[in-house]
């Protein structure tokens, strides 16, 4: 690849970072034709409109890369379809219903909640949550200052 157009790339990509939220927004539609998820941090928006820009220019995943991804991602297809096939069993002619898993949030994770006109944002530590610069063990501890009465914190983050 000439130097020059190595350039122009890195100076669009360094220029999106200028582009505000909505600008940013735009071009995820125009990207992907469907709004960005709820909640998604520009961080994210910017780096998904770099990539795009990039494997436009510079041709995106070469095809052994798209066969590994296909594969993985049928793997875990796959996994998730056993799973749920297991949901009902029967022993000795008695139906056993097993209780789908909670979902688990990972350290890193952050979580957003709109409540009487205030967004909330707690992070997920190791040791935690963490709301409003203190750590909380549960969620539901947190759901409970927020409204004031006692919720299933993972019911009130919608998990």
């Amino acid at each position: 690849m000439a130097m020059r157009a190595k350039f122009d790339i890195q100076a669009e990509v360094a220029a999106l970072s200028d582009l505000s939220r909505e600008e940013l927004t735009a071009q995820w539609v125009r990207i992907y034709r469907c709004a960005p998820p709820k909640g998604v941090r520009r961080e994210l928006l910017i780096r998904a409109a770099a990539w795009h820009l990039q494997a436009k220019r510079l041709g995106g995943f070469s095809t052994e890369t798209r066969r590994m991804l296909r594969s993985v991602i049928d793997r875990v297809e796959k996994k998730i379809a056993d799973r749920d096939s297991q949901a009902n069993l029967v022993v000795d002619d008695i139906k056993v219903t097993i209780a789908p898993k909670r979902k688990q949030v990972l350290p890193g994770a952050r979580l957003v909640r709109d409540w009487n006109g205030k967004t909330h944002i707690v992070d997920v530590v190791e040791d935690g949550f963490v709301f409003e610069a203190k750590v909380y063990p549960s969620l539901s501890s947190i759901a409970r200052k927020i409204t004031g009465a006692h919720w299933s914190g993972p019911r009130f983050f919608g998990l």
